[in-house]
């Protein structure tokens, strides 16, 4: 089911992505023809994504070419100096600091202690995802790491409720890097993009100038297919 969100997002919840790319253009017609997503300025050479109006995804221009061209995905917190703090404690890194994002909110990058890259957004004018769940939209984020124990250690000290709690039903998941790359990969997380037919999503990215990394298979949590871009991006595709 698809989720509106007028509101900010619970801490550890993942409440947005972008991705750095050598090309915003190239960027735009490839998830333009596969998800149906419009496109607006930003500033900076980056490009807001948006479907039937809702802000859904960021695309810009790496600045550096010894980057990676990569999605991150951004987990919310009401505090992203205190929560910064608690991720070097549990064995993490800080790799961008603490900074704030003109009027939109307050990022930073971090990497967990297998090495996995991710985001932290303290809200302000930018809350998140203004729809998620929906076909061409954000539905899961799956961390595929070298030890999987040692990440549900250090993910469920910072973000324990919405992992763990009674009620928790996390969009993030953590699997063995083996099960989709091969062994000696780094750790990563993999942005999934819900669509209604995962085959045919699949076709559509060969179509679109990427490539398919691993078919359809299935999980607990849907079938997928990881693929990249047409500029090396992995994402994955989620029918479910």
């Amino acid at each position: 089911m698809a989720e509106n969100r007028a509101s900010g997002y619970a801490e550890g919840v993942p409440c947005w992505v972008d991705a750095q790319l050598p090309d915003v253009e190239a960027g735009k017609r490839f998830y333009g023809g596969l998800f149906g997503w419009t496109f607006e300025d930003a500033g900076a050479e980056a490009v807001w994504a948006r479907l039937g109006g809702a802000a859904v995804a960021r695309l810009a221009r790496k600045r550096d070419g010894r980057m990676p061209t990569v999605w991150t995905v951004y987990f919310a917190t009401p505090d992203a100096q205190d929560l910064a703090r608690r991720i070097r404690a549990a064995g993490g890194q800080i790799v961008n600091e603490v900074v704030p994002v003109r009027d939109l909110g307050t990022a930073a990058l971090a990497a967990d202690p297998q090495g996995a890259v991710f985001g932290l957004w303290q809200a302000a004018g930018h809350p998140g995802f203004g729809v998620r769940h929906a076909p061409g939209t954000f539905a899961w984020a799956q961390l595929y790491t070298s030890d999987v124990d040692a990440a549900d250690t250090f993910y469920g000290r910072l973000f324990a409720d919405v992992l763990f709690g009674t009620d928790a039903d996390p969009d993030f998941g953590r699997a063995p890097v083996t099960e989709v790359f091969a062994a000696g990969m780094p750790a990563q997380f993999v942005v999934h993009f819900r669509t209604g037919d995962v085959a045919a999503a699949a076709l559509a990215v060969h179509q679109l100038g990427g490539r398919v990394q691993a078919p359809p298979f299935e999980t607990s949590y849907g079938k997928v297919a990881v693929v990249t871009d047409n500029q090396g991006a992995f994402f994955a595709l989620l029918e479910r």
